[in-house]
């Protein structure tokens, strides 16, 4: 039986009170403290969409409840129930809106960052009014073709064709938005940064002799090649003699497959001298065939250049976007370029072959951990290994937190007393561990905030050991709490803004490579000053660019 026809259930500002109330609760919920900040339109347009579900919800079940009541007491009253009613609603706007503004400040002051002021509720409520306004009358709009439908046709047939044309839209919208993401992406990948030029080293990929084009790299892959500090730079910086740091990198131009391309680096580290240098390092990009400048620059001050960097490139989309609908992609492209290289350098000999290193971050450590069986074959078939803001979902990283010994946090485990693998957040993090680090070395760098190692499927229904009281991070607010569903849509926004925040925290890792590659890979004598110096330059490097990359 259809809902009673009122005359305020007829009037378009009329909120049905079970949905306002559901929606409320939902909007809170969404403005609870997480791992990161998030901007105030951010937040906004969570707590919008927030606050949608909660009402379509809500909608449905008071339209249950009412069912079960006598007609008669349906009636919510006359206009002073209707006035009492919108003035409960505003005041629970301005609720919201504090809260939001104190739960936010509590979580960026455990980050270092500066708390916000009265702008961050004009800008929250900028966009979460609007857009709620909207979505409100989109639902409307629903409930009133539903009702047309019903007129005209049985109960199961218009309820059949309302939700085919919603689902249609919804794909329809979709699928433009994701044509509109390639489009931008395909073109950024084009374009080249005003900062770099072709290179003129016949050390660097697209240099003279390379048999790749400096237009095939795409634009992460111009950057890498003809970025980075000259031999003359470093020597300034560590007051070492210093070798031009080869730069090898294959972009999706390059070649038309994995193979292809890898066949492509594999020659040009024969023509540079790779196999000549005291550490060559196989990096694998993240998804839009990005390496970040501060861990492969550091690297090249530390050694004084004597380095070779090979990487290539598998998608122009960011990682999100490779994560979700072409997940084997970094993985093939990881193994296949490191079987690659690893064939050609297992055919030197042992005493007289560069250092091989394997390096990833965030969906390129997915990737580079992926070529391995488990930690024995890492330190088997590498001379150390650098992981840097491991995804969740890598098997190799998650076996080995699963098997930390006991007591050690979720967020800086503990395996085997550190002698073969370690988790480090600061430089030092490891310095009291039992055993000895032998080589090689395995190092992860891991952050307590950082969104991309914490979200995983689990955390929608399950609350996660890192989120215990005596497993939480330092920097993680004490106010956090995990609510099923909720606790991982708010990781997953995290994983969006996880680099827009101080080094330390997040997925920002500037600040600690430099020590991380010490650790592993040692350097070529730089002496405290020297190191301090490189310290210096590497953290005043501005901060990723996004985790989106």
């Amino acid at each position: 039986m259809d809902e009673p026809r009122t005359p305020q259930a007829r009037r378009w500002w009329h909120l049905d009170p079970g949905g306002a109330a559901l929606g409320l609760v939902f909007a809170i919920l969404s403005v609870t403290p997480s791992l990161l900040p998030r901007p105030a339109a951010a937040q906004g347009a969570i707590t919008a969409l927030s606050f949608g579900a909660g009402y379509l919800i809500g909608v449905l079940l008071w339209r249950w409840l009412r069912r079960l009541i006598r007609p008669e007491q349906q009636r919510l009253g006359g206009r002073a129930a209707w006035i009492a009613y919108g003035a409960a609603m505003v005041a629970s706007i301005a609720l919201l809106s504090g809260l939001s503004l104190h739960w936010q400040n509590d979580v960026r002051r455990m980050v270092e960052m500066p708390e916000a002021d009265s702008t961050h509720v004009g800008a929250f409520l900028a966009v979460f009014v609007p857009l709620t306004v909207v979505l409100l009358a989109i639902g409307k709009g629903v409930r009133r073709l539903s009702r047309r439908l019903r007129g005209r046709f049985s109960p199961l047939i218009a309820g059949v064709v309302t939700t085919s044309i919603v689902a249609g839209v919804a794909l329809a919208g979709g699928a433009g938005a994701l044509a509109v993401v390639d489009s931008i992406f395909s073109g950024l990948n084009s374009g080249v940064s005003a900062e770099v030029t072709e290179p003129g080293s016949a050390h660097r990929s697209a240099g003279p002799d390379s048999a790749i084009a400096w237009e095939s790299l795409g634009h992460h892959g111009s950057d890498f090649v003809g970025g980075g500090p000259s031999a003359a730079r470093i020597e300034a910086v560590t007051g070492l003699a210093a070798r031009e740091p080869i730069r090898v990198y294959a972009g999706l131009e390059s070649a038309p497959t994995d193979a292809a391309r890898a066949d492509l680096v594999l020659a040009e580290l024969e023509r540079t001298g790779a196999f000549d240098r005291s550490i060559l390092v196989v990096a694998t990009t993240t998804g839009s065939g990005w390496l970040e400048p501060q861990t492969v620059d550091a690297l090249e001050y530390l050694h004084a250049g004597d380095t070779a960097i090979a990487s290539m490139q598998y998608s122009y989309m960011p990682s999100w976007y490779s994560f979700l609908f072409d997940p084997d992609a970094p993985v093939h492209a990881a193994r296949t370029l490191f079987d690659a290289v690893y064939e050609r350098w297992s055919q030197l000999p042992a005493d007289d072959r560069p250092m091989l290193v394997s390096y990833g971050l965030s969906l390129g450590a997915h990737g580079s951990q992926a070529v391995f069986a488990d930690l024995a074959d890492v330190r088997t078939r590498t001379d150390g290994a650098l992981f840097v803001g491991s995804p969740n979902g890598s098997e190799l990283w998650r076996g080995l937190q699963a098997a930390r010994d006991a007591g050690s946090p979720a967020w800086q485990p503990v395996l085997d007393g550190g002698r073969e693998v370690r988790w480090i957040s600061r430089p030092g993090d490891d310095s009291d561990l039992p055993q000895p680090w032998q080589k090689p070395r395995v190092l992860y760098l891991q952050h307590a905030t950082d969104a991309v190692t914490w979200l995983g499927p689990r955390l929608f229904w399950q609350s996660p050991d890192w989120l215990e009281p005596d497993q939480r991070g330092a920097d993680v607010s004490p106010s956090m709490r995990w609510i099923p569903v909720v606790t991982g849509l708010q990781v997953l926004v995290d994983m969006m803004l996880g680099d827009q925040v101080p080094a330390h925290h997040g997925h920002n890792f500037g600040n600690v490579v430099p020590s991380a590659w010490r650790q592993v890979t040692g350097d070529a004598g730089l002496d405290a000053a020297a190191f301090a110096r490189v310290q210096a330059i590497i953290e005043d490097y501005a901060p990723i660019k996004s985790t989106l990359e």
